[in-house]
């Protein structure tokens, strides 16, 4: 009986081509089951067959859990009664009982059968996915297997992948039969295997064309940068070039817009804008607006966003249908833009100079004059009053240094001013307040100064009203004012 089994694990595996260890753990839950078909009760049971000899031991086992959580006590064990038997075992381990092994013959061989050969078509498929996802094949073309409740099954050679229907491009009729091309979005393992999960919509998708319809991409000569995508209807890509005697969006256009209009083809006409990408974040920008043309940008490194100021009549072109251009623009780039005309940006720029002038003016006890001076020379807070090098102040016409000193003076005495009293308040603030997970002494301090002393204070705000408050991107701002509403929900 022993050999039989040998022999059997080796036809199998060599059938299969799988390796015998599949084989010999698809028969050991075989051989398990049908030792626990003894059993009238829902009991555990488990064979370890030899691989040597293929002999097997059938045991039944009881887990190790705490004396007054046994709940089912064909299966569980407290660890008192456990430890009479074993001095040593500890919590979750196993006790274990020989049992009189069932004969290989006797077993249910439809159901051995079927479990053997489940467990290696698992590992066949394991098997095709790992070999497809070693040749980093993100782009995969199949056809159109069936569709589920609006999902599409797409066979590509020995592998399936399944195409949501929220990532097919809107208004996209695909049928069964149908030859497609889709992303490798990401593989889901579950109850069925491993199972690909494909996208049309993905900006990746379009980069990928790109790089099949473009020699020089897969060359290295060119490289795509970025894209971003409304599905259907227009996407925007970033291209550099690695040779500067390649012309970038000329290489990608092709010969008549060949190679583009390939691409435009396979994305249900979706129009495509080919962008050239700059290490300068305001010159990529520009580009990634084009044929909009910008006057002048104002770049906020803090909130990561830029004041992109148009004429009039570019304002439409910029923005865009439904704002499509400017919101494509951003996505590619990275960077929130806020597009403005000439005069929005001058009134946006004089009524930020009065608020700084009245801060000066508050902070810095001095006049008028003095304080627009300091803004006309592009000073915009008290911190760069206290600390901009002495000689840079000085350059400043009508300023000595008897004033630049007390002008550092009072400056650094009121971000002390400050402190303290930020201080006292944060000594105010609540201890279920300090300990919210992602919280830290910058934001406590900028709540307290806001009156947000307290997690239910906090709790109470949208993420909007935080973003305002405190510095800080929209993720971490919900996941604070969720941390802080954990209670409610308790």
């Amino acid at each position: 009986m022993s050999r039989e089994i040998l022999l059997l694990v080796d036809a199998l595996a060599r059938e299969k081509n799988v390796s015998k260890e599949i084989v010999f753990s698809a028969l050991e839950m075989a051989l398990a089951s049908a030792t626990k078909k003894r059993f009238h009760e829902d009991v555990e049971t488990r064979v370890s067959i030899d691989r040597e000899t293929g002999n097997y031991d059938s045991f039944r086992v009881w887990q190790v859990v705490p004396d007054d959580m046994v709940e089912f006590p064909e299966r569980q064990i407290g660890l008192t009664d456990a430890q009479r038997q074993h001095p040593d075992i500890q919590l979750e381990q196993f006790i274990e009982e020989l049992l009189e092994p069932v004969e290989f013959g006797r077993i249910g061989a439809q159901a051995a059968k079927q479990v053997i050969l489940q467990k290696i078509r698992d590992a066949e498929r394991e098997q095709i996915l790992n070999d497809f996802l070693l040749r980093k094949e993100y782009l995969v073309t199949g056809t159109i297997k069936r569709m589920e409740r609006g999902n599409a099954i797409v066979e590509s050679g020995r592998i399936e992948g399944l195409l949501p229907r929220d990532q097919m491009i809107p208004k996209e009729n695909l049928r069964v039969g149908d030859r497609v091309r889709a992303y490798l979005l990401r593989v889901e393992r579950g109850g069925r295997g491993p199972q690909l999960i494909l996208s049309r919509t993905a900006p990746e998708f379009i980069a990928k064309l790109f790089e099949l319809e473009v020699p020089e991409i897969e060359e290295g000569l060119l490289e795509v940068k970025g894209a971003a995508r409304d599905p259907g209807a227009r996407a925007k890509i970033a291209v550099k070039s690695n040779d500067p005697r390649i012309d970038p969006i000329g290489t990608c256009v092709g010969m008549r817009g060949s190679r583009v209009q390939a691409v435009t083809g396979e994305l249900a006409g979706e129009r495509v804008d080919i962008i050239l990408w700059s290490p300068e974040a305001a010159q990529f920008v520009i580009n990634a607006l084009a044929p909009a043309e910008v006057s002048s940008i104002v770049v906020d490194e803090d909130k990561h966003s830029m004041d992109v100021v148009l004429e009039e009549e570019q304002l439409a072109q910029a923005i865009g249908r439904s704002g499509q251009n400017v919101r494509l623009a951003s996505e590619l780039t990275g960077w929130e833009l806020n597009i403005m005309t000439v005069e929005e940006a001058q009134q946006k720029n004089e009524s930020e100079a009065i608020s700084i002038r009245t801060l000066f003016i508050e902070k810095l006890d001095v006049d008028e004059e003095i304080a627009g001076i300091l803004v006309q020379e592009g000073f915009s807070s008290v911190e760069e009053v206290a600390y901009v090098p002495i000689n840079e102040m000085l350059e400043i016409d009508g300023f000595d240094e008897d004033l630049v000193s007390e002008l550092r003076a009072r400056a650094r005495n009121a971000l002390l001013t400050e402190a303290i009293a930020s201080e006292e308040k944060v000594e105010h603030v609540a201890e279920d307040m300090m300990s919210l997970d992602g919280m830290d002494n910058d934001t406590l301090r900028a709540l307290a100064a806001k009156g947000i002393t307290t997690s239910e204070d906090l709790a109470e705000l949208g993420v909007d009203e935080l973003m305002d408050m405190v510095h800080m991107d929209a993720e971490r701002a919900s996941k604070l004012i969720m941390a802080a509403r954990a209670p409610w929900f308790a």
